[in-house]
């Protein structure tokens, strides 16, 4: 066997080993075990530092498969279209929060959210509907209450705020 020969020999030897590596630590990044978290999130009214109104929403996910948990509380506002022949239609008012792709990282959790959050307001013909979306990778403390969207509201002083609470389930 000539020494060109042994080498290339050795070489594949070499990226078969290197690749059967990967491959074991792909594998055992697979095998991690997934875990349940709770989530309790709080949706907050605040005025000048005070919260003015708190709506609690809680859920669970599990970490590792991609798979989402979903909350949806609300209800249907009629309202009139058309001219003379007034019609009714109808809108979902309330809340929607999705929550996607949970990963435990370093004693927090990271996944993604999405919320919205709308109300009917008061308004002499039609009602005014106050809408307030939001979607972003978040990383959340474990058992801290964190704010993880904040928008400041446009008809007055307030802001309308999220809060995560994330739990390890035992």
């Amino acid at each position: 066997m000539t020494n060109k020969t042994k080498l290339t020999i050795a070489g594949g030897i070499m990226i078969w080993m290197a690749g059967a590596c990967f491959a074991q630590n792909d594998s055992a990044r697979a095998a991690e075990p997934s875990k349940y978290f709770r989530l309790d999130f709080v949706v907050k009214e605040v005025e000048g530092g005070k919260t003015m109104n708190a709506r609690h929403y809680a859920t669970t996910i599990v970490t590792g498969t991609g798979e989402a948990s979903v909350i949806r509380t609300g209800s249907k506002l009629p309202i009139a279209v058309g001219g003379q022949d007034t019609q009714i239609t109808y809108i979902d008012v309330g809340v929607s929060i999705d929550c996607r792709w949970a990963k435990e990282t370093g004693g927090d959790l990271a996944l993604n959210v999405t919320a919205e959050i709308s109300s009917a307001g008061d308004s002499s013909r039609q009602p005014m509907v106050r809408q307030n979306k939001w979607s972003s990778n978040v990383i959340a403390p474990m058992g801290k209450p964190t704010v993880i969207f904040s928008s400041d509201d446009v008809a007055s002083k307030g802001q309308m705020q999220l809060e995560l609470t994330a739990t390890p389930v035992r």
